[in-house]
């Protein structure tokens, strides 16, 4: 059959017997792709009368967007918070064992920890795309050390700061730079806040509240200087009260700018969020609802103890906590299982459940042009799942990085 790609000569690729998540829907139709990229078939055909090279037979399954993780502290023994002379090696032994769970990219994520820490593990952690090595690294997630004391959790209180009220260069002293720095959490009452919120937003970092005791005024208040996202909700913040909801109440606050959304964390794994919650939470504000892990090293490993930055961490069972006590580090979930028990606990569409991994952070994150959905022009970065939610099949930029074996 004859063939004029005058756009390109790379070959196309022709994703058949398929469901794909497009326009918030499942629609039977095939996906093309080329160079990495979705191809709009009409200006294929029309355009180019060009054929594909080679099809994929879908089998029926669930087409979706790769699944972006916003918050991982690490899995499979490797913690991102602990200095090593090659923290890449271990950011990308993670970045491949994830594939199988349909996660394409994510934000290595860093606990509380000394300036020390922070000036040797950031500079080697470098954004850059996925592929047969990994999952894609979008940039760095810094949770703390400017955190409130009352709201720790897992984080060492003696390695916690304030900003001293010299704002950015309080901050910059503990990082050492923002270079591969793409999103800060921090507690937004902490005194001197308002400036660094301000001046990381224009930056284009994203800025998360989170291990905080603001009250609703002080959260709305770093929103409209921009903050985006609620680091884990319900999570090491103030509990909901009718009077003063505090951080949960911006879920539906009226202070929200216009053409702005508020995007929060889940950690669907049911043990840090009662099912009930995650229903109120995701009735009160669907378009919101991120899904994280939060997973630590132990994610993948057996019980037993295991490391959380500077911190010792003890598994039973599915639970995670700081060694000795009943406090919470983390989880040791992976993305496709909490996209299951959200979906289940929450009873929302497969559709909802699914952009949850996908679209809403990569919303969130600015990148929603090219991740997180299947438009045309868009990455192809794929996850293959079964009517469970399973995933049988991980694709970057089209290419098959991972697939289940029978």
């Amino acid at each position: 059959m004859p063939s004029n790609k005058s756009v390109s000569d790379a070959p196309i690729v022709q994703f058949i017997n398929c469901r794909i998540l497009r326009e918030h829907t499942l629609q039977r139709e095939d996906l093309w792709v080329r160079e990495g990229k979705i191809l709009d078939p009409l200006k294929l055909f029309f355009d180019e009368q060009g054929y594909a090279d080679t099809r994929v037979d879908c089998e029926g399954s669930i087409v979706a967007p790769g699944f972006i993780d916003t918050q991982i502290n690490g899995g499979y023994g490797v913690d991102f918070s602990l200095p090593s002379d090659d923290v890449d090696a271990g950011v990308s032994f993670v970045a491949k064992k994830i594939l199988e769970h349909g996660v394409t990219s994510f934000c290595p994520t860093l606990v509380t920890s000394p300036p020390s820490v922070y000036h040797k593990v950031l500079p080697q952690i470098k954004a850059h795309s996925g592929g047969q090595h990994g999952a894609g690294v979008l940039g760095v997630h810094v949770e703390g050390p400017f955190i409130s004391s009352e709201k720790k959790g897992a984080h060492l209180e003696k390695y916690l700061r304030s900003f001293q009220a010299r704002g950015m260069a309080d901050l910059m002293e503990a990082y050492g730079s923002l270079d591969n720095v793409t999103m800060v959490t921090l507690a937004p009452e902490l005194a001197g806040s308002q400036s660094v919120v301000r001046e990381l937003s224009s930056r284009g970092v994203t800025v998360s509240l989170g291990h905080s005791v603001a009250n609703l005024s002080q959260a709305e208040e770093a929103v409209e200087l921009g903050a985006s996202f609620i680091t884990h909700l319900f999570n090491a913040m103030l509990p909901f009260h009718h009077r003063d909801p505090g951080i949960v109440g911006l879920l539906t606050s009226d202070r929200i700018p216009a053409g702005r959304t508020v995007y929060y964390g889940m950690i669907a794994d049911g043990i840090h969020t009662n099912p009930a919650a995650l229903r109120i939470a995701h009735r009160a504000h669907p378009s919101g609802l991120v899904l994280v892990t939060d997973a630590i090293t132990a994610m993948g490993l057996p019980p037993g103890r295991h490391t959380l930055g500077q911190q010792v961490i003890e598994i039973q069972g599915l639970h995670a906590y700081v060694a000795g006590t009943t406090t919470l580090s983390g989880s040791i979930a992976t993305m496709d299982m909490c996209v299951r028990h959200f979906k289940q606990a929450s009873g929302c569409r497969v559709e909802e459940a699914l952009e949850a991994a996908s679209l809403h952070p990569a919303q969130l994150l600015g990148i929603s042009q090219t991740k997180g959905k299947l438009d045309y022009g868009a990455d192809a970065d794929l996850v293959l799942l079964d009517d469970d939610l399973n995933v049988k099949s991980t694709f970057i930029s089209g290419e098959k990085v991972w697939t289940r074996t029978p």
